[in-house]
């Protein structure tokens, strides 16, 4: 029994005492006390308050993307100059 014990426990990927002491009751309090938005043990360790604006964020990535693509633009801009003053000689 032990041994059978032991190989379940080893497969499951915890202790054999894991196992002998598994209590159904201590695992729906775990579940209870600890989803998120839980403030029952929560103490000082839990801060879900956001330390910047995401919609600031949304702008400032906004604001990147077009300066990366008015950058492109011109890169293919002065790339068809290039070829036309390539094509003229």
């Amino acid at each position: 029994m032990e041994d059978k014990l032991e190989r379940v426990a080893k497969a499951l990927g915890v202790s054999k005492e894991a196992i002998e002491h598994f209590s159904e009751e201590a695992i729906f309090n775990n579940i209870q006390n600890n989803y998120e938005g839980s403030t029952i043990n929560a103490g000082p360790t839990v801060n879900h308050q956001c330390t910047f604006n995401p919609l600031d964020k949304l702008v400032a990535a906004y604001e990147e993307n077009k300066k990366l693509y008015e950058r492109l633009v011109q890169a293919e801009k002065d790339k068809v100059s290039y070829l036309e003053k390539l094509i003229e000689k």
